[in-house]
C-alpha cells in the first residue's frame, strides 16, 4: 500500500496497472493515463491488451484522487467491473484496485467490491 500511495498520490489523478508474472512478482508498473483533478480516462481494453503483451498473469490497478477522499465513485467500480470481466475472459487475475487518497488508501477488495 505504500508503495501504491507513493507511486500515485498528486494533484492530477492518475492511472497505474502493476503487472504481476504467475508468482505475483512486479514485471512492470505502467502509468496508462493522466487525468484531471477529477477524473483520469480508463480503457479497460488498453488495460487487457497490455497485460497480453507482457504476458502477465495478473493485475492491480491502482489510481489516485487528488481530492483526498478515496472513496470509490460509481465510475470507478463500473470501470473495475469491466476490467475483471476481461480479465475472466482472458485467464488473468485482478486481485485488486487501490484508490489512494489523502495519507489513506482504499482496497476495493477489502471493501468487498471485487
Amino acid at each position: 500500500m505504500d508503495y501504491c500511495a507513493v507511486t500515485v498520490r498528486g494533484p492530477i489523478e492518475r492511472f497505474h496497472v502493476l503487472y504481476l508474472d504467475r508468482k505475483n512478482r512486479i514485471i512492470s508498473d505502467e502509468l496508462l493515463s493522466t487525468g484531471t483533478v477529477d477524473h483520469v480516462p480508463v480503457y479497460p481494453r488498453e488495460v487487457i491488451k497490455r497485460a497480453l503483451i507482457l504476458n502477465a498473469s495478473a493485475l492491480i490497478l491502482i489510481h489516485n484522487h487528488p481530492s483526498g477522499d478515496p472513496t470509490p465513485s460509481e465510475a470507478d467500480l463500473s470501470m473495475t467491473k469491466e476490467i475483471q470481466k476481461g480479465c475472466r475472459y482472458l485467464g488473468l487475475t485482478l486481485h485488486d484496485h487501490i484508490i489512494v487518497g489523502a495519507g489513506t488508501e482504499l482496497s476495493l477488495r477489502a471493501l468487498g467490491k471485487l
